[in-house]
């Protein structure tokens, strides 16, 4: 009898009656198959030690004012107030402005990393092999050193050149970056040990990606900074709304599941959050876009030593008159519309937060998968880790440094002028007179001339 309980409804098909004599490897496949798990993955999951599991850190206030309630409803309160509080602190660093968001992009970035690597070294620590996290702390610093080495070259140019340090780690910085990480890559070589190699270049490839998904992600993010707060602030927001408006109407409506992956995310949910983050997306904008402290791009003021954000806004953001197709100005009566250029732009924006950002999300279900894990940590009550929440974020800080680059970016005069000044006298005076003939031969020149006697 208990054979046949533990066989179950597989014992009436004629296949597996041919088989009467199965070991107990073959239940094992069978328990394994009921769970999802096919027989190679049950394989190679046995070697992995299972992740611990974080206890719950949910307040004890919430908890006891709480106590009445189902777990749904309690997790739904929980994730709910939690959420609001998240928003909160995030108006508050706008209102800080760039610098501080800059600071908080690369907390975040450091606390992802840590919650990755902590995974990686639970499994990794088993082995009792050396050096591990302090190779991947030691590869987070090369990263980190070479990116805002970058970024700081690129948009302090002038406070670069006025100091020698900074001009001589400028000039070099590449090398020294190189050197960096070529330090690592002989510490990682010694520190191989034999009977173990194969694990060890496993957890060097997990290292150089988890810098691949956060650092270099985290890095694009203060790029779209300092093309103006608007590049920052919408995306970011129209995710969080997804995020939001997925979670209700998957939360009240919710009945046609989405993706295995995550078996709590549905059709409806999906839908219901691509709608509200295209009419969410749509009506920040139109607000944001009438500051010219959000438009404006993040600049270095060197006579100030601070950052700036003041300027003539681009035609993106002045309004402009487009007309209606027939069909919406037969429904609305209207023949024209006046919007801000960007609000188009923002219609991509949302449309990429909603359907393409939650695979970042359902790529992060299956990593945590992989390792038997609910969160990558209990950071925040009822959200799990900082990682929880910025899966789709850096999918979406990609899309958007790209989308400027593509459709947005054109030539930067203050660039230019910044590079043709750190030349030497001879290749200014080339490029002077190299330009003042291709002005005259289109003519600009003499009227130039012209305006300026008058």
């Amino acid at each position: 009898m208990a054979e046949l309980r533990h066989r179950g409804p597989k014992d009436s098909d004629p296949t597996f009656q041919q088989q009467p004599s199965e070991d107990k490897g073959s239940d094992n496949e069978l328990k394994a198959e009921k769970e999802g798990v096919s027989d190679s993955e049950s394989k190679v999951d046995s070697g992995v030690p299972e992740v611990p599991v974080p206890p719950d850190d949910t307040p004890e206030v919430l908890n006891k004012a709480l106590s009445g309630l189902s777990s749904r409803w309690k997790n739904w309160w929980v994730r709910g107030i939690l959420t609001l509080a998240m928003i909160s602190f995030f108006f508050f660093i706008i209102y800080l402005g760039p610098m501080v968001l800059m600071m908080i992009v690369l907390c975040v970035q450091i606390k992802c990393f840590q919650e990755i690597i902590t995974i990686g070294y639970s499994v990794y620590h088993s082995y009792d092999l050396p050096w591990f996290r302090t190779l991947s702390w030691y590869f987070l610093l090369c990263v980190n050193y070479f990116f805002y080495g970058e970024t700081v070259t690129d948009y302090f140019f002038t406070l670069v050149q006025r100091e020698e340090p900074l001009r001589i780690l400028s000039k070099y910085h590449r090398f020294i970056s190189f050197a960096l990480y070529l330090t690592g890559f002989c510490m990682f070589v010694l520190s191989l040990v034999k009977k173990h190699y194969r694990l060890q270049f496993y957890m060097f490839g997990w290292t150089h990606v988890t810098l691949l998904i956060v650092v270099t992600q985290s890095h694009l993010i203060i790029h779209n900074l300092f093309e103006g707060m608007i590049w920052f602030i919408v995306p970011i927001s129209c995710v969080i709304c997804n995020d939001i408006m997925a979670y209700m109407f998957g939360f009240f409506f919710g009945r046609t599941p989405l993706i295995k992956l995550s078996p709590k995310k549905t059709w409806e949910g999906f839908i219901g959050g691509f709608f509200s983050t295209i009419v969410f997306g749509i009506m920040l904008s139109y607000v944001m876009a009438g500051y010219r402290y959000f438009v404006c791009p993040v600049e270095f003021n060197n006579d100030s030593n601070s950052f700036q954000v003041d300027c003539e806004p681009s035609e993106l953001f002045q309004l402009q008159d487009y007309f209606l197709p027939s069909m919406l100005e037969s429904v609305t009566g209207w023949t024209t519309v006046r919007l801000y250029p960007f609000q188009i732009h923002s219609i991509a924006l949302s449309s990429f937060a909603s359907i393409v950002g939650p695979f970042g999300g359902f790529f992060a279900s299956g990593f945590k998968r992989a390792f038997k894990i609910k969160d990558f940590a209990n950071t925040i009550p009822g959200h799990g880790g900082i990682m929880d929440r910025f899966d789709c974020q850096y999918l979406m800080a990609t899309f958007v440094n790209v989308y400027i680059a593509s459709f947005i970016r054109g030539p930067n005069p203050t660039k230019v002028i910044q590079q043709l000044l750190a030349l030497r006298p001879d290749q200014q005076l080339y490029i002077f007179n190299s330009l003042k003939a291709h002005l005259t031969e289109k003519g600009l020149l003499p009227a130039l001339e012209e305006a300026a006697a008058a």
